[in-house]
């Protein structure tokens, strides 16, 4: 119970009220309380915290898993993209079992492609043609080579053989004359001919009857 109040009268000792007493020391508590507050207050989040709640939500579940047991936010993992893919295979030609099965230049090169000589040219050296038009080097790789004309017309002996060419822009240069493969010729007083190395038949071996003549390559086609 309180006290009564001092009246101020001779011989009454004076002392404070418990309940007054009470209401003070809530008062300071509280205005101690918001001061401790405002002075000890988090600090507003940075500006890349608004995002951590959008990627933890995108993120896989391993990695929502992972972070829970770590404690840290989880962020969103760019998956690295797949390398570029290799050129598309040959595309196999469906032929008729019953039709021409010899190979034309159209088994090396896929439908819609618009391949340069070169091009076809490695390709078929690729698949081990070296025939017909796989005979030819790609234009530019190799100049042509220079030797005795061969006619048409004139009937060649065993040995010889008519070499093809063309310069690199597509145009026919007469065939010469080159020894066949594994062919010895042989001088007229019938000892073995030393062989030229690239085995064009030079003109002192040449068979006789063919008209000496050397072939003269086409000037390049002049651009549009």
């Amino acid at each position: 119970m309180d006290k009564p109040p001092c009246t101020g009268r001779p011989g009454e000792r004076w002392g404070p009220s418990i309940g007054f007493l009470a209401i003070a020391i809530a008062l300071v508590a509280g205005a101690l309380v918001g001061w401790w507050t405002s002075t000890v207050a988090p600090p507003a989040p940075a500006s890349g915290a608004a995002s951590a709640p959008a990627a933890a939500a995108s993120a896989a579940p391993s990695q929502l898993v992972a972070a829970a047991t770590s404690g840290a936010v989880p962020t969103r993992v760019t998956p690295a993209r797949a390398p570029s893919a290799p050129a598309s295979p040959q595309i196999p030609r469906h032929r008729d079992p019953n039709g021409d099965q010899t190979p034309d230049i159209a088994d090396y090169i896929n439908a819609g492609e618009k391949p340069t000589m070169n091009e076809v040219l490695d390709r078929l050296h690729q698949a081990g043609v070296h025939t017909g038009l796989g005979a030819f080097n790609p234009p530019g790789t190799k100049p042509p080579l220079i030797g005795l004309a061969v006619p048409e017309d004139f009937a060649l002996p065993p040995g010889y053989v008519r070499h093809y060419q063309a310069t690199d822009d597509g145009q026919r240069i007469e065939p010469i004359l080159m020894f066949a493969p594994d062919y010895q010729a042989t001088t007229p007083d019938g000892r073995p001919a030393t062989m030229p190395a690239d085995r064009v038949v030079p003109p002192e071996l040449a068979p006789p009857g063919l008209p000496i003549r050397r072939i003269v390559v086409p000037a390049p086609v002049a651009g549009p």
